[in-house]
C-alpha cells in the first residue's frame, strides 16, 4: 500500500531520546482479547526496537459469534481509539476482525478518519506464504466457527495459490480451553484429537495444518501429537512478524514515523487485574495492563 506523501513525519526517535515531552507513535496491536498476544509475542521478538501499544477488547469478547456488522463497529471503534493514542500503523492480530472488518475499514474509513495511517490484518500475510510449505497441494485450516464460516482463508489462499485445495475445520472448544488455562491438561487431549481427526478425515492428503486462531499456539504441542509427521503445523505469529518486517522495509515513510526505545504498553477494556495473568501466559512475559473505556482521547504516557 502507498503511504500518503502529504503528511508530516515525526522525527525518528532512538533509544534515550524519548522524554516526558516526546510524542510516542507506537505500532498498535489489536485483538478482541488475549489471542493477539501470541502474534504480538512473535512481532516483539523479531522487531524489539519499536514502541508498541496493545489493546484487548476483553469487555466485548469473544467477537467470533457476533455479526459482521457488530464486529466491524467494535473493531472500528478500537482502531479509532488507537489512532488517537498516536499509532500510525495498526495490526489487527485477530482473525475474526481481519475477516469481517479489515476490508471495510481500509476501503471506507481510513481516508476519512486517518489519512496516511494504515491498518493491516493477519489473513493475507499467511495466505501469501502458505503455498511455500505444501508439497501435496492440500492445506488444512483449524479455526473458530466464525472464521471457517467466513471462508476468508479459502478466498485469500485461492488468490495466491489457485492450485491449492483448502479444507477448514472449526474447533469451537479450543478457545475456552485455552482461556480457562486447561490447555495443558489431559482433558484437552480429547478435544484436540477430536478436531484433528475430523480434519484428517476431510483431507487425508494434507501436509500443512494452519492454526488460524491466535489462541491455538498454546495448544500447538498437543496438536502436533495428533497429526502424522508429514503434516507441518503452522502458527501465524512468525509469519505475521516476518511480513511486518518486510512491510516496514518497503515503506520507509511509515517506518520512520514509529517511535523507539520504550517498553510495550498494554490496555484492556475490562479489569486489568483479571487481564494480566492470562495475558502474561499468552505473551510469554509479565504483562501489566491499564484500563480504557475507549472514550479517552489521550493515554497517560508512563515513560518511567
Amino acid at each position: 500500500m502507498r503511504v500518503s506523501s502529504g503528511i508530516n513525519h515525526p522525527q525518528r526517535l532512538t533509544p534515550g531520546q524519548l522524554t516526558l515531552h516526546s510524542v510516542r507513535t507506537p505500532i498498535g496491536i489489536f485483538d478482541s482479547g488475549y489471542g493477539g498476544l501470541t502474534v504480538f509475542r512473535s512481532i516483539y521478538e523479531r522487531l524489539p526496537q519499536y514502541d508498541y501499544l496493545y489493546l484487548g477488547d476483553n469487555a466485548r469478547a469473544p467477537y467470533g459469534a457476533r455479526s459482521f456488522e457488530t464486529v466491524y463497529e467494535y473493531t472500528l471503534e478500537c482502531v479509532e481509539w488507537m489512532f488517537r493514542q498516536g499509532c500510525p500503523l495498526i495490526i489487527l492480530a485477530c482473525n475474526t476482525a481481519s475477516a469481517r472488518a479489515l476490508r471495510s475499514i481500509q476501503q471506507k474509513d481510513l481516508e476519512r478518519i486517518a489519512p496516511g495511517k494504515r491498518v493491516l490484518g493477519i489473513i493475507r500475510p499467511t495466505a501469501e506464504v502458505i503455498g511455500q510449505y505444501s508439497k501435496s497441494g492440500v492445506v488444512g485450516v483449524l479455526a473458530t466457527k466464525g472464521t471457517i464460516q467466513s471462508g476468508s482463508y479459502e478466498v485469500e489462499i485461492s488468490h495466491q495459490f489457485p492450485e491449492i485445495s483448502v479444507h477448514g475445520q472449526a474447533c469451537p472448544l479450543w478457545v475456552p480451553l485455552v482461556e480457562a488455562g486447561e490447555h495443558e491438561s489431559e482433558g484437552a487431549d480429547y478435544f484436540v484429537r477430536k478436531y484433528a481427526a475430523a480434519l484428517l478425515h476431510k483431507a487425508p492428503e494434507m501436509d500443512v495444518a494452519l492454526l488460524a486462531c491466535t489462541h491455538y499456539p498454546l495448544l500447538e504441542d498437543k496438536i502436533r501429537q495428533h497429526f502424522p509427521e508429514k503434516v507441518r503445523v503452522l502458527s501465524q505469529g512468525p509469519i505475521v512478524a516476518a511480513s511486518l518486517e518486510d512491510y516496514l522495509h518497503r515503506h520507509p515513510q511509515m517506518e520512520n514515523q514509529i517511535s523507539r526505545g520504550e517498553k510495550p504498553v498494554f490496555y484492556t477494556t475490562d479489569n486489568p487485574e483479571s487481564f494480566d495473568a492470562p495475558a502474561s501466559r499468552f505473551f510469554g512475559q509479565e504483562v501489566r495492563s491499564r484500563f480504557t473505556d475507549l472514550s479517552s482521547r489521550h493515554m497517560k504516557q508512563d515513560l518511567t
